[in-house]
């Protein structure tokens, strides 16, 4: 019998490996300095203690990101498809049995998630295209149901074969690892350099059902090595996460003061606000570019999210609900120019 499936890639488990040990050397390295987005946030609530003549606050530690969903509550279930080798001979016109022989052989066994998904189009496109010629009138009745068949099965899998290659894949999941520090002020090129991966993951998708469009190998697995370099989605939330408990925590200091309405500063001289406001402003527009990004790629799929997948999208990756990391920073961000401006005018 030939089955039409794939086990678990040894070739991605190793991959896995490889990306979970520099992570986590990472994560150690990370954790013998401040970061320089923390010297930089601290150093501002520092000068802005400073100049209220108030003692600095007490840095508490920001929450980490959420765990991504596991594989059995991310992933679709892709039933196997069972044909014995006389079954796959007696459709030989369609060219399929190379495809299933490349698959059950040693290396396609190992395939890492964006290779099945291409053995998947690539069984698609054979079987669909060998329905719309005149083979199925060649073929007799047994055989033309069996094509059929695998044809209607093959159509209805391929989204979900294509979001499994997405979220199965190991540089993927490791965008989101939680053994990641907050983006640096100075990294926010990183979402230029790996936004093209964004772009082609999603014109694969749409296109799949295109016979038009030519899949490349070697171009998707470029694209994904691309998201490979650095975890940046979750190096962005973070970022977002400590910006956001800094500036609650400066905007505490400020309304200590005006509560106390004693004293007076020139806050428009605060050292360090401008170059501050600066980077916030890029890692807002930035990261907005990376979430938009994000969430056109998952709009693209052809299947609903899976209820953890939906529940984390809302949670983290929101550029809208509250409680998500992007619009509570812009919300703190607004509180705190607020506060500012208000100390400004008391003390005018």
């Amino acid at each position: 019998m030939a089955t039409w499936n794939f086990p678990t890639s040894g070739t991605d488990g190793r991959r896995r490996a490889g990306w979970w040990g520099t992570l986590l050397l990472g994560l150690l390295l990370a954790g013998c300095s401040d970061g320089p987005a923390e010297t930089l946030l601290v150093d501002y609530q520092r000068r802005l203690a400073d100049a209220l003549g108030l003692a600095p606050p007490s840095p508490g530690h920001p929450p980490n990101i959420g765990a991504f969903p596991e594989p059995e509550a991310r992933l679709f279930p892709v039933g196997e498809t069972r044909e014995g080798m006389l079954a796959v001979f007696a459709l030989r016109d369609c060219h399929i049995a190379n495809l299933v022989a490349g698959r059950n052989n040693q290396l396609g066994r190992v395939a890492a998630p964006s290779q099945r998904w291409l053995y998947e189009l690539a069984l698609w496109r054979r079987l669909s295209g060998c329905w719309n010629t005149e083979v199925p009138e060649r073929l007799g009745e047994t055989d033309r149901v069996r094509l059929a068949r695998l044809t209607r099965t093959k159509t209805e899998q391929l989204p979900r074969a294509s979001w499994n290659a997405l979220f199965d894949s190991s540089e993927w999941v490791g965008s989101f690892s939680r053994a990641s520090a907050p983006l640096a002020p100075d990294a926010l090129a990183a979402v230029e350099a790996q936004l093209p991966a964004l772009h082609y993951l999603r014109e694969a998708t749409l296109h799949q059902f295109d016979r038009r469009w030519p899949p490349d190998s070697a171009t998707l697995e470029g694209h994904l090595k691309t998201l490979q370099t650095r975890p940046l989605t979750a190096e962005l939330l973070r970022a977002l996460l400590l910006a956001e408990r800094r500036l609650e925590e400066a905007s505490a200091l400020l309304e200590t003061a005006l509560a106390d309405g004693t004293g007076c500063t020139d806050l428009t001289a605060t050292a360090g606000h401008d170059r501050l406001t600066r980077w916030l402003d890029g890692l807002q527009q930035q990261s907005r570019r990376w979430l938009q990004g994000l969430d056109q790629l998952i709009e693209a799929q052809l299947v609903d999210p899976p209820p953890t997948v939906a529940a984390y999208r809302q949670r983290w990756l929101s550029l809208e609900a509250e409680q998500a990391p992007w619009p509570a920073l812009a919300a703190a961000r607004e509180r705190h120019r607020d506060l500012r401006e208000a100390m400004i005018r008391h003390c005018g």
